[in-house]
């Protein structure tokens, strides 16, 4: 809502000295959200005045339209000479009353205006257009054309109230009355303690039976509907200039004066209100839903098929409108046309003025399905005091006799549906329970007055809402109004108290370090939205009987392309690393933790849970029993280059192995040791897939997935050739861990390492071999690693050789050759019997 101050202050007596930005401070202290203040004509110096132009002569030789004119600015220019002054704008013509500045003036934006020569000419100035005096919106796109009782040398800056500030205030959706000059006027009366000049009190004639004829078949959508009419209209009048410059600096364009005298009253008083052109009206006009595709051509000059939701205007023929968002083009004011043979002005002459209140819900839904929001549809949805219909008509009327020199009929209609005021009851202290702070009654009374409110009653108050405040609907919004009047500022400063914690939970730690071990691994964390669509589990290449596919979908989804709860975490780490490669980022490591979401076994309706006391347990746990199951995963990807090329070495790309890393990383952080087997899923290469396993209470258990990505998966995602992955369940490897981790204790004895190479079938896995291992090898071992592998002619065909370094060590004692070498065989032995494993060279 953008506000004019000269505008403004008609209806508050603010102190002369009052700026727009002391407006600013007043209105945000009471809890309006005043953006700028916009200093219009900021940098503006004159001379600047009216002049009319004498004579026109058109120049030939140039490649557009140029006119050398002249043009009497009085005495304006110091010697009462015509100013010679050449122009490229063709919308005016000899006699015309104008805007001209001269040399020495400054416009805005710092453009100096001096004498100089152009086209051949010398220009002693310039003949102005809106655009070039910041006017705001405009339809003429030329030259500022004044209507002819402008005297010539009048100061032009004050005739086009060029110079004034407007504070653009950003109305939030229940303060629907300050979209008008009255609501902010309101405001501003009860910030600085100044009474306000009310624009609505008007001496409204009483409804009659001979007004124009209105049926309203649906009063819930439309309560109050206002019908005045006036007739003899001048075709050839024209809004004045303080007219339009009050439409351009609300941030809207003058159209036509009966069009601006609806646009001017809607912003001054809040009320939108439509006026039809009486002689193409047909028959009484009805208020009603719309017919199942109705079709109706809007003012916008778009055809719209109707729905039978909509609330419709209409006459005998059909809909002529639709209400609170848009008029019809049928019955549109005519622009005025001169007849070329006769010189007579045609033009809109009978007006009947509409002046009603819609239902909130139903005009905000209609905007939203035709996807057409309009300034009145923009009130009618946050709330439009329904007792200013009659009141709006009525300014309405009156400037149209005003200004159009027409004649207001008699008749007067007006349907209401019958209402009771809004009261709501109150403990005087309420305001104070709310804020912390004592006001007492006598401010609570006072406060709740000013809005606009009537209270009465001692320790419980009964407070009558005014109709233009309908977001005033319990004790707390009351509660506000006083807070926000008395100041937010004024509010007490308290720190909580909160009684001592224990700081974070276990799972919380675990959380966090698993966080801040990939960190510190290399890898970038990256939250997605949770958000899926059902397609995506195609593209990953789930079989369809995967419980992965199963669902929990939103009845409201933010977008109807993903109404589902993602499974995995895959979806949206694939889809950021397809963004950062494709926006050059080529060597990724990144990962997310977060919630993923399973339909719960005992599917229903979840019951809305009480505000007004604490829920009982059998109601929570009812509630959780039907809410999805909600584990917490850890999943990572990575592509490009795991390790850079430099002058340090060749560098060399991330693989399988680094996936199985990063699940490696995470368990660690839990206390455990993966065991990884070699597996087969979905997303993942056949033969670069590995299955990770922990122990949950002595039981295997499978923890997730990690390996190299399955080309099929790479190119439906359009992902870097061999990119990898991971994803481990964090509530399976919080369960299988044992609480915190341990600090290992260093022992000061010296390790003893033992080497050993085993030959095993080419199809064995490494990891297999590896756990056997470290199975028969006993407490003793303190590492196993897997240092060489080779497979040739020295092992035969179809085996495999696997080198590995065993380091034994105790806690108490330097171990000797035999008891390391008892320690390698015993795992040998276990890797023989486990694996079919062969020491080489035995």
């Amino acid at each position: 809502m953008r506000v004019p101050l000269s505008w403004l202050r008609e209806y508050v007596d603010l102190p002369a000295t009052e700026t727009g930005r002391d407006v600013q401070a007043k209105l945000v202290d009471g809890g309006l959200e005043v953006e700028t203040v916009e200093q219009l004509g900021a940098g503006l110096k004159g001379p600047l005045v009216v002049g009319k132009v004498l004579t026109i002569e058109e120049l030939e030789g140039f490649k557009k339209p140029i006119r050398f004119c002249t043009v009497d600015v009085g005495r304006a220019n110091g010697t009462g000479e015509p100013q010679e002054i050449v122009c490229g704008a063709r919308n005016f013509a000899v006699g015309d009353k104008v805007v001209v500045v001269l040399p020495g003036a400054v416009l805005p934006g710092d453009f100096a205006i001096a004498a100089r020569k152009t086209y051949g000419r010398t220009s002693h100035g310039m003949i102005c257009s809106s655009d070039e005096l910041g006017m705001g919106p405009d339809t003429t796109g030329g030259i500022i054309v004044l209507p002819p009782e402008h005297e010539v040398g009048t100061d032009a800056i004050a005739l086009l109230e060029l110079v004034d500030e407007v504070l653009d205030i950003a109305v939030t959706a229940n303060r629907g009355d300050c979209l008008s000059m009255r609501g902010v006027a309101r405001e501003t009366a009860i910030a600085y303690g100044l009474p306000l000049r009310d624009p609505a009190l008007l001496d409204v004639p009483a409804p009659n039976s001979y007004g124009y004829p209105v049926k309203v078949a649906d009063p819930i959508g439309c309560d109050r509907f206002t019908a005045r009419t006036v007739t003899g209209l001048d075709p050839e009048a024209r809004s004045p200039i303080w007219l339009q410059r009050r439409l351009q600096k609300a941030g809207m364009r003058p159209i036509s004066l009966a069009v601006d005298i609806t646009n001017y009253v809607m912003i001054e008083l809040g009320q939108p209100l439509h006026a039809y052109d009486r002689t193409l009206v047909d028959g009484p006009i009805g208020v009603r839903r719309a017919e199942p595709g109705e079709l109706l051509t809007t003012l916008d000059g778009t055809k719209r098929k109707l729905d039978a939701a909509d609330l419709v205007i209409t006459d005998n023929r059909g809909p002529i409108g639709l209400a609170g968002v848009m008029g019809g083009a049928n019955t549109e004011i005519a622009d005025s046309v001169t007849d070329p043979e006769t010189g007579e002005v045609k033009g809109t002459t009978e007006v009947v003025i509409e002046a009603a209140h819609f239902d909130a819900v139903a005009i905000a839904r209609t905007a939203r399905r035709h996807k057409l929001t309009s300034e009145a549809s923009k009130r009618f949805e946050r709330g439009v005091d329904p007792q200013a219909a009659a009141a709006a008509a009525q300014r309405t009327v009156d400037l149209l006799v005003l200004l159009a020199g027409g004649t207001a009929e008699a008749g007067v209609t007006e349907i209401v549906s019958p209402s009771a005021p809004r009261t709501i009851s109150m403990r005087a202290d309420h305001p104070d329970r709310v804020a912390g702070i004592e006001y007492g009654r006598e401010t609570v009374v006072r406060r709740l007055q000013e809005v606009g409110c009537d209270a009465y009653g001692q320790d419980e108050l009964v407070v009558t809402v005014p109709s233009w405040r309908p977001d005033l609907t319990e004790p707390n919004d009351l509660a506000e109004e006083v807070i926000r009047l008395e100041g937010y500022a004024n509010l007490p400063s308290t720190l909580p108290k909160p009684p001592a914690g224990r700081g974070l939970t276990e799972r919380q730690r675990l959380h966090r370090r698993v966080g801040r071990a990939l960190a510190g691994a290399g890898f970038t964390e990256a939250p997605s939205y949770p958000f899926v669509a059902e397609s995506v589990f195609d593209q990953l290449g789930l079989d369809a009987g995967d419980a992965n596919r199963g669902v929990v979908k939103l009845v409201n989804p933010l977008s109807d392309e993903e109404p589902a709860l993602r499974t995995t975490l895959l979806p949206g780490l694939l889809a950021t690393l397809r963004r950062n490669d494709g926006r050059g980022s080529h060597d990724l490591a990144l990962f997310e933790t977060g919630l993923v979401f399973h339909p719960s076994a005992n599917p229903g309706v979840a019951a809305r849970l009480p505000v007004d006391r604490r829920p009982t347990d059998e109601e929570i746990a009812a509630l959780n029993a039907v809410l999805p199951v909600q584990p917490r995963h850890v999943g990572a990807v990575i592509a490009g280059a795991r390790e850079q090329a430099g002058w340090w070495g060749k560098g060399r790309p991330a693989d399988w192995a680094d996936a199985i890393e990063a699940a490696r990383t995470v368990a660690r952080e839990a206390g455990l040791e993966l065991a990884v087997e070699q597996g087969q899923y979905g997303p993942w290469h056949p033969g670069r897939c590995a299955e990770l396993y922990v122990f949950v209470e002595g039981v295997k258990t499978l923890a997730g997935y990690a390996g190299e990505l399955h080309p099929r998966v790479v190119k439906a995602f359009g992902l870097p050739a061999r990119s990898c992955a991971m994803e481990l369940d964090l509530d399976v490897v919080e369960r299988a861990g044992e609480g915190t981790v341990q600090a290992p204790s260093i022992s000061t004895f010296p390790v003893a390492t033992q080497d050993v190479a085993l030959v095993v079938d080419a199809q064995v896995p490494a990891a297999a071999v590896e756990n056997a291992l470290r199975a028969g090898a006993g407490e003793l071992l303190e590492s196993i690693r897997l240092f060489d592998v080779y497979s040739g002619e020295q092992v035969g065909e179809g085996k495999k050789s696997l080198a590995y370094a065993l380091r034994f060590r105790a806690a108490d004692r330097t171990l000797t050759v035999e008891e390391a070498t008892a320690a390698r065989d015993a795992a040998v032995a276990r890797a023989a019997e486990a694996t079919g494993a062969v020491l080489r060279g035995a």
